[in-house]
């Protein structure tokens, strides 16, 4: 797999995560013009005028709504010229028992995580098939959806369909030069998950986790996962349910 054309923009949604700007500035630094899109486009502004103001390159903060299925179409179909390459960062988790008390809150956590994101990617393969030259979709999903557990389960069910839906666009775009990339992250020090005690050795950085998505895409990988995290979820994969139910982790 060739990277996507330098040509033409990088589509960023979701970007105001803190893995997403870590990648913005990753892409920036090659010269690539940016489209960072998200809810509240002015939280993006600063970011937008470093990115320029650092590398020279021309970026753009747009309004992308994950949960308004409409968004995605709208924002592509508004740009002058489509991007090569889309990647979501989208993704919002709750606290578990929060969740599991509200069905509105799960409703909010599935649309967030599974169909606002996979539907905006799904509307970016349509688009950037058809371009001539390499392209790519990224969906950052998470180690969470490998098996439910107890602490995020709801959370980790909207991202075990994610990946689903990442892996069906990857078989029905495998003729085209559309190249479909799946990131599952562990653990990373974000403001998502600031207050909980991660283990040091487990626990990347936002810069860290951008850097292993750009190699993993550079390389043409289909899924992008930490050599460690590929261990220990290898291992939870194949534990017995009767064991695996009694484990607290």
């Amino acid at each position: 797999m060739s990277m996507p054309s330098p040509d033409r923009p990088a589509l960023i949604l979701g970007a105001t995560s803190d893995i997403a700007l870590a990648f913005a500035r990753l892409l920036a630094a090659e010269g690539r013009e940016l489209i960072l899109a998200a809810r509240d486009p002015a939280r993006l502004d600063a970011a937008c005028k470093d990115l320029t103001l650092r590398h020279g390159v021309k970026a753009t903060a747009l309004a992308f709504d994950a949960r308004d299925p409409a968004s995605a179409g709208a924002l592509l179909d508004s740009l002058p010229l489509l991007p090569s390459l889309v990647v979501s960062f989208v993704g919002w988790m709750p606290p578990q028992d929060e969740t599991a008390r509200d069905p509105e809150l799960a409703r909010a956590v599935i649309e967030s995580n599974l169909l606002g994101p996979a539907w905006a990617l799904e509307e970016a393969a349509r688009r950037l098939a058809a371009l001539e030259g390499p392209t790519a979709i990224v969906g950052v999903g998470s180690v969470a959806g490998d098996r439910g557990r107890a602490r995020n389960y709801w959370y980790g069910a909207a991202k075990a369909g994610f990946e689903a839906v990442l892996s069906g666009l990857r078989q029905k775009y495998a003729r085209s030069r559309l190249h479909v990339m799946t990131v599952k992250p562990g653990f990373v020090a974000t403001r998502m998950t600031e207050g909980m005690d991660l283990p040091a050795a487990l626990t990347l950085t936002p810069e860290a986790q951008a850097r292993l998505m750009l190699a993993a895409l550079r390389r043409g990988r289909h899924v992008a996962v930490h050599w460690k995290w590929r261990l220990v979820m290898g291992v939870i994969r194949l534990l017995p349910e009767g064991v695996f139910r009694r484990m607290r982790f």
